[in-house]
């Protein structure tokens, strides 16, 4: 059975599952379904690609061993930014297939996720809490310098009305916070509810005939000629098959072991503020600081802050989160002294060693897409599209990601995290020297 699941499908606690705007309740596999494509996992990556292959007129189903968005799309800190935290090697990598196009590939993967989700919203009528508005924020003097060059690179790609860089007192007009020397402002970045977007987008591939599944943990990938997918009750057959269920599942574990490791983040929600709100962010614009394990947060809809951070890169959960962040709230926003914090809840995101996305065959019609290292609201979407153009036959940007070499970890269930777990050690002792 996939990692994570649980036997009736039992959502985290979270401020997220607690402001649904309408429950998923799809039935499990029985018996033989025959479809065109089956996709492993009901998450962003799985749904996302679910209704580009059903607006192409695939016939689809997707099979999920929890909920719609039971996972990691469903508990995200809900942020839609055009950061990439592998394109350092992403560049160095790409360059042998794409030469100097390689610069404008990987300046529209920043954004290429904020045009689909918004347009889909748009589209389907998606009810999610959709705003634009963000500021990515420096600790210190040192961080200013990563921020003006990130600026001038925006400006340079004709982003100048979109984003602007703030100092000291530019952040405090927009926050009610001295934490921070300055900032970028992004009004092209986005924030959301993401699982009610994950819903909402699940709805929008039923609505072209798209079949999903709760309940239904995949057993057994069957590969050949005539592939299937087989779960405790039925089995679903496919001529292509896609595993999208990231860091959540052990299926192919012979062939995808020690590739992709579980980060756990932290996530809580504070009692509603009322006008104390509108005061710590009149703007309502989401933030994260410069830090390589760094903060997030932004305002509900209802006026609760929701604030994240502190990644664990051991894999292993926290047993108080709301113990851990408090002290974060409570430098960042001093006027949130001993504030109610009414959900708390982990996050496992999938981190890739080298944070490029994984994206690869495992045989000629059994195809996987995963890892997006913290960055996955925008990022999965873009994979999402990507492979449906692939499993269509236009194999391009596909071909692009799947040329890239990755990091495989002997017993990486052993030695995988505790890897991770040292390497942010390293970097974060560096960041304190800066």
């Amino acid at each position: 059975m996939p990692a994570f699941a649980t036997p009736h499908a039992v959502r985290s606690p979270s401020y997220y599952s607690a402001s649904l705007v309408a429950e998923s309740n799809y039935p499990a596999v029985r018996g033989e379904v025959s479809v065109d494509i089956a996709i492993v996992g009901a998450g962003f990556t799985g749904i996302a690609t679910a209704v580009e292959l059903a607006e192409r007129g695939y016939r689809v189903a997707v099979v999920e061993a929890n909920k719609v968005g039971w996972g990691a799309s469903g508990r995200n800190g809900g942020q839609v930014t055009g950061s990439l935290s592998g394109d350092g090697a992403m560049r160095k990598q790409m360059r042998e297939t794409l030469g100097s196009a390689v610069e404008d590939f990987i300046w529209d993967l920043r954004w290429r996720g904020h045009r689909i989700i918004k347009q889909r919203v748009e589209k389907y009528a998606i009810a999610c809490d959709l705003k634009h508005g963000h500021l990515h924020a420096a600790m210190k003097p040192s961080h200013m310098d990563e921020l003006k060059a990130s600026v001038d690179e925006a400006h340079a790609h004709g982003m100048a009305d979109e984003v602007t860089l703030l100092d000291a007192a530019g952040v405090r007009a927009k926050l009610g916070s001295e934490l921070y020397c300055g900032a970028i402002h992004n009004t092209r970045n986005m924030h959301l509810h993401p699982l009610n977007l994950c819903l909402g987008e699940a709805r929008a591939a039923a609505s072209h005939g798209a079949l999903i599944f709760e309940d239904s943990p995949v057993l057994e990938i069957v590969h050949g000629a005539k592939p299937a997918l087989i779960t405790a009750q039925g089995s679903v057959h496919a001529k292509q098959i896609l595993l999208a269920g990231d860091v959540y599942h052990k299926l192919e574990k012979r062939k995808l072991g020690g590739m992709i490791f579980p980060a756990m983040g932290g996530i809580v929600t504070t009692a509603p503020l009322g006008e104390l709100a509108k005061t710590l962010n009149p703007e309502d614009l989401a933030v994260y600081d410069c830090r390589f394990v760094l903060d997030y947060y932004r305002m509900t809809a209802d006026g609760r802050l929701l604030f994240g951070g502190g990644a664990n890169y051991s894999g292993r959960d926290s047993r108080d989160i709301a113990a851990e962040l408090r002290p974060c709230i409570e430098r960042t926003f001093p006027q949130l002294k001993g504030v109610a914090i009414d959900y708390q809840w982990s996050c496992a995101m999938g981190i890739v060693m080298n944070r490029i996305p994984q994206l690869g065959k495992l045989s000629d019609n059994v195809w996987y897409c995963q890892g997006y290292s913290g960055h996955g609201v925008a990022t999965s979407h873009i994979m999402g599209e990507i492979m449906a153009e692939a499993m269509s036959g236009q194999l391009e940007r596909f071909d692009t990601f799947a040329a890239c070499k990755h990091i495989k970890v002997p017993l990486g269930d052993v030695f995988g995290n505790p890897m991770l777990a040292a390497g942010m050690w390293y970097y974060q002792l560096l960041e304190k020297l800066r």
